[in-house]
């Protein structure tokens, strides 16, 4: 296919495919940074900054409501499109059950429902992991509540320097797909079984060169 150069295009295309992981992991090439065009992806300018602008498109195409981000991909960043996100969100969560009472994940998922959205340092702080080296033991759990589709990305939030301009890589605003979606988009009539064997052949067509392997891993 011809290389991408707009948010436009990658929009379009993640609704073709269904899901498409931000950057190469279980599957060479099956990637946004894969099909964009090369001025698309990082690179190092002269004064020592960079410019993405892939990166910078993550934020639009998620708030235009078609597609889902978050790390679902073998705990790796990507989007699902909206159309397939029920199956998808009905056989990861029967694979990754409700996070039982009193513990962590539990804790984390409850305080985001009731606050809404946060970005994660701020999730971070509510649920009391403020101390000495509990980023990493945290985004762990994180990652774990995307990996289930308890989980996702509404946006991201950018610091501004004194001229108003953004910089730096941004938080993940997040927030539960029932708030962002609606709840009739993360159900399903069919069973997790029927879901799981729907999405199994949607990948078997959308790259057919995939081992069973690697398909059973992008389906997690």
């Amino acid at each position: 296919m011809k290389e991408i150069y707009t948010a436009a295009e990658l929009m379009a295309y993640i609704q073709q495919l269904g899901f498409l992981p931000l950057l190469d992991g279980v599957v060479a090439s099956f990637s946004a940074d894969n099909v964009v065009a090369d001025d698309c992806r990082y690179v190092v300018l002269p004064d020592g900054g960079w410019d993405w602008p892939l990166w910078k498109w993550k934020g639009e195409i998620v708030t235009e409501g078609k597609c889902v981000y978050g790390k679902f991909f073998a705990g790796k960043a990507g989007f699902v499109s909206r159309a397939w996100w029920p199956d998808f969100c009905n056989y990861r969560r029967s694979r990754h059950p409700q996070p039982e009472e009193g513990t962590i994940e539990e804790a984390i998922l409850t305080t985001l429902r009731e606050q809404g959205s946060l970005i994660t340092r701020e999730l971070r702080a509510a649920c009391g992991f403020d101390g000495p080296k509990m980023r990493s033991r945290f985004d762990g759990y994180i990652t774990r509540l995307q990996m289930g589709c308890y989980i996702v990305t509404e946006d991201f939030v950018y610091p501004t320097d004194r001229h108003g301009r953004e910089y730096g890589w941004g938080w993940s605003l997040l927030t539960t797909p029932e708030a962002l979606l609606g709840r009739d988009v993360c159900t399903t009539d069919r069973t997790p079984q029927q879901s799981y064997n729907r999405l199994k052949v949607h990948f078997q067509t959308i790259l057919p060169t995939a081992t069973n392997r690697q398909i059973e891993k992008l389906l997690g």
